[in-house]
């Protein structure tokens, strides 16, 4: 199987969210059907010093599973509509993630979860273990150019974190 390794996630997220890139993730739906879509866009959140980490707010109910050890599913519902996908990284106690916010066919993290019915019920998942979901090999990452910006709709988090290049992008 090509299913990415508990070793992929267990590293920082800025070497993690760009890796992730042209892999595929993997979801086997209820009814049994697999699907496969190349991730094209992806943004990092790297702890307690990142304005805008969830983290930045300490541990809560809600980031506890951002200080497990990478390669769990971090869901939370944003707007109160849209589930927004986070894949952890890193070591435990460490809380960082990467949202998932492109893949092939579906720009935007909303639209995403929404067509892949990924709900709260993926909250903590582990992606070595699912058979609903995982991330396996994709393209070489010389095989693919990445594009850095700003992360999107952070304003809140203060010029120097809604500024850094941790949006990265196929291009």
């Amino acid at each position: 199987m090509n299913r990415l390794t508990r070793d992929f996630f267990m590293r920082d997220v800025l070497e993690v969210a760009p890796g992730l890139l042209g892999k595929t993730l993997v979801r086997k739906q209820e009814n049994g059907i697999i699907k496969k879509y190349l991730i094209t866009e992806v943004e990092a959140y790297k702890g307690e010093k990142d304005l805008a980490c969830h983290a930045s707010k300490g541990r809560t109910p809600r980031t506890e599973i951002m200080y497990h050890e990478g390669g769990h599913i971090y869901i939370y519902l944003i707007y109160g509509m849209y589930w927004m996908l986070n894949f952890v990284t890193a070591i435990k106690d460490t809380p960082q993630a990467v949202l998932i916010r492109g893949i092939e066919g579906y720009n935007g993290p909303g639209k995403l979860t929404r067509n892949l019915f990924i709900d709260k019920s993926f909250y903590g998942e582990n992606l070595n273990s699912s058979g609903r979901l995982w991330v396996e090999k994709g393209l070489k990452q010389n095989e693919i150019k990445i594009k850095t910006t700003p992360r999107i709709g952070i304003d809140y988090a203060g010029e120097i974190y809604k500024n850094k290049l941790w949006r990265f992008v196929m291009g």
